[in-house]
């Protein structure tokens, strides 16, 4: 194994399972989170916990982060006791969703030291891809960065390279996340459409899965997490409404405009205005469905 030794910052429903990954796979791991319980499962099996960030840049070699909010990334890279003051931190990796601005100020901050990196890579794949190591990694930054790392991320999923310039990742990230959005929402509004045409959403999605209309939302979402109505994806309304802002922000600061992505949004604060922010995203169906009177049937 490699002699690497590796931080994780933030044990959250997708940094816990990465970091469990790296555990299982071998690695010298250092975890840092507010949430650690004296006898965390992690510890158990031979991380070293720390108490700040810095501590964790001491440290590792590699540190990881995978943290909620952009605020929140900037707190622990670059606070006074934050990941920019750690003595032995080469690359600082951010697998959260921070937007390309606070991507690009954390990378120049981190960069201003001379000792260390930034390797921006936020994942996409849910809780279910980070336990089993299938996320798609949205990497950007340096050859030397990404050439360190390799072995690492190897472990929790596959990594595309979205360009040399921190941010870029992240861009990649929010369209990416504005799409998905869509996606369920067009999808919910077809499956409420369908059951007060009469049909059978399931045996329709069926034939649209194997036509032009097939989307992720359509193959995944609406079969295992909608049509059960379940709306258990894992991923809450409150994060979701943060991704597409952070978008929006972006194309209205490039002055592109984004009406699709506008009616999106709306639909994400109707739904969490409804059912609350920690609600699954997926629960726009059930806001769609009430504006109309449709309902389907539990299965």
């Amino acid at each position: 194994m490699s002699e690497l030794a590796i931080g994780f910052i933030g044990l959250g429903r997708m940094g816990r399972p990465m970091a469990g990954r790296l555990a299982a796979a071998g690695f010298r791991l250092l975890i840092s989170d507010p949430s650690l319980s004296a006898d965390d499962d992690l510890e158990k099996r031979g991380a070293v916990v720390c108490t700040t960030p810095r501590q964790v840049a001491d440290a590792a070699d590699v540190v990881f982060a995978s943290l909620p909010t952009p605020d929140v990334v900037r707190q622990v890279a670059l606070a006074e006791d934050g990941a920019v003051h750690g003595r032995r931190m080469k690359v600082f990796v951010d697998l959260s969703t921070t937007g390309p601005r606070v991507a690009a100020e954390v990378a120049r901050a981190i960069a201003a030291g001379g000792l260390a990196e930034v390797l921006d890579c936020p994942v996409s794949g849910g809780v279910a891809g980070a336990e089993k190591g299938t996320l798609t990694l949205m990497a950007a930054g340096s050859a030397a960065a990404i050439e360190l790392c390799s072995p690492v991320l190897q472990h929790l999923g596959t990594l595309r390279h979205c360009g040399p310039v921190p941010g870029h990742g992240q861009m990649v990230k929010v369209i990416n996340n504005l799409l998905s959005v869509v996606a369920i929402a067009a999808s919910s509004e077809a499956v409420v459409l369908a059951e007060r045409a009469g049909l059978d959403p399931k045996l329709m999605f069926d034939v649209i899965n194997a036509s032009s209309g097939a989307s992720n939302a359509s193959q995944t979402k609406i079969p295992k997490h909608i049509l059960p109505r379940t709306y258990d994806f894992g991923f809450a309304l409150a994060l979701s409404q943060k991704d597409v802002r952070l978008c929006l922000e972006e194309a209205d600061a490039l002055g592109v405009p984004m009406l699709v992505g506008s009616v999106a949004r709306q639909i994400l604060t109707m739904t969490a205005a409804r059912f609350g922010d920690g609600a699954d995203f997926t629960t726009m169906h059930r806001m769609l469905e009430q504006l109309s009177g449709a309902a389907i049937p539990k299965e």
